[in-house]
């Protein structure tokens, strides 16, 4: 199973901006939905966002929800992650994950395919 790739961490000042990347290498990419995942040194990895396979249906965590815009690009097999108005309690490594049914209109059921993760860091 060929994992997605992240792209896009990096160090930020409190307020500012990110984009995050996700890019996925199988051809069936397009047909699965996509969630953000992120974790904290010392915490348990918590859901961040989430979109349908076909880009119609989005999900936020409350603590994100307003800051932070999932998207995607089926031809170009690329889901982003905008973050806005950042604070140092989103510091933590991100990672994406492919769902596993295909199709799904509505909701989002958590994959094995994870990604490597990449690292935003919040401080001034």
């Amino acid at each position: 199973q060929v994992r997605p790739v992240e792209s896009g961490g990096g160090l930020v000042q409190p307020g500012g901006s990110l984009r995050l990347s996700c890019v996925g290498s199988e051809r069936t990419f397009s047909s699965y939905g996509v969630g953000w995942f992120r974790q904290a040194p010392g915490k348990e990895r918590e859901f961040v966002a989430a979109i349908t396979w076909n880009g119609i249906n989005t999900y936020y965590a409350d603590r994100v929800k307003g800051r932070f815009a999932i998207s995607r690009d089926n031809a170009r097999k690329t889901v982003y992650l905008q973050m806005g108005s950042l604070t140092p309690e989103d510091t933590a490594v991100y990672f994406c994950n492919v769902g596993n049914v295909a199709y799904l209109e509505a909701g989002y059921h958590v994959g094995d395919s994870w990604g490597q993760g990449t690292q935003v860091t919040v401080s001034s």
